[in-house]
């Protein structure tokens, strides 16, 4: 049996029994005459109902339509409003913003981030979730991650915000303690402060132009989370490798020092993810904007501080 799309008529129904004219009513729809007539033709043969008395001057509802319209209520402004409610959706900066973010990049600039949002945004409300799990945003409804991977999932849509260098250091009386590192396998010997949640296991990868080495370590603490484990190198518990958006102003404070300068132990991109959708709504558009120029004017986040060529003015202890 053919499906028919039960309002197809209804709104050519209710602006002809407005307008009490098919004329009026196709100029209201914007429509042509004979497309509304149709219409109207077709809703009456499905209902089997005679809805309008028609003569050369006048349109009148039946007794049948006058009923059927009693039925339909204020479907048409109800159906207007939400149209309406769906373009201020999609134009308007306004309502609950579902956001998840790895808390180190949390701690230290996306919660100053969206203190300053919202108070440039009167009609967003935020809800953050700091976790460094892989939430799937859509079965879970978040509207935008924020994410320090290279691979994203079908279906999103990603902004580049930057990409911050993973750099080794350590508090500098640790360092004058048990001595500098020279090349990557001395790391061996240290006390090694580890983020638990790498994909590649307990090992460290650095590289030097064609060099490349791997060291194999066992660490003297594991952490899930960055911000603590930033903080534990501060207390002097070994040396740890983290991206420059975590530790970069405690080295520049001389709280944390260098080692290894000259070795490259890679990257963390950083990525705005959200739903590939082609309406997506003017919050989450406003948001990405906002953040994507904020990490554009923060060095840690871009990466571009710590250069060979500003390398030689880091904090370090020989």
């Amino acid at each position: 049996m053919k499906s028919v799309d039960p309002l197809h008529g209804v709104l050519a129904f209710l602006a002809v029994a407005r307008h009490e004219s098919f004329t009026g009513a196709a100029e209201g729809l914007g429509l042509t005459r004979s497309t509304v007539s149709a219409q109207v033709a077709d809703l009456e043969a499905r209902l089997g109902l005679r809805l309008f008395h028609r003569s050369t001057r006048l349109v009148r509802l039946t007794a049948a339509g006058e009923a059927y319209r009693r039925k339909l209520g204020d479907l048409q402004e109800r159906i207007d409003m939400a149209e309406r409610a769906a373009k201020a959706e999609h134009s308007e900066p306004e309502g609950r913003l579902r956001i998840t973010a790895p808390p180190d990049l949390g701690q230290r600039f996306l919660v100053p981030w969206v203190a300053e949002f919202l108070a440039q945004h009167a009609g967003i409300r935020i809800e953050l979730d700091l976790s460094n799990a892989a939430h799937n945003l859509i079965e879970q409804k978040f509207d935008l991650a924020i994410r320090g991977i290279l691979e994203i999932e079908p279906n999103l849509i990603t902004r580049r915000l930057g990409s911050s260098p993973l750099l080794t250091c350590a508090r500098p009386d640790y360092l004058a303690r048990r001595g500098r590192p020279q090349v990557p396998m001395d790391l061996v010997g240290h006390d090694l402060l580890h983020f638990s949640s790498l994909r590649r296991g307990r090992v460290w990868t650095m590289t030097r132009g064609e060099e490349r080495v791997q060291v194999p370590i066992l660490p003297k603490l594991e952490l899930n989370e960055g911000w603590a484990l930033r903080t534990a190198a501060r207390e002097g518990a070994g040396i740890c490798q983290l991206p420059a958006f975590v530790i970069g102003d405690a080295l520049r404070a001389g709280n944390l020092a260098r080692v290894l300068e000259d070795w490259e132990a890679g990257q963390v991109p950083l990525h705005a993810v959200y739903p590939d959708n082609r309406l997506i709504a003017e919050r989450v558009r406003a948001f990405v904007n906002f953040i994507a120029r904020k990490a554009k004017d923060e060095a840690d986040v871009r990466g571009d501080w710590w250069t060979k060529r500003t390398l030689a003015g880091a904090a370090r202890v020989d």
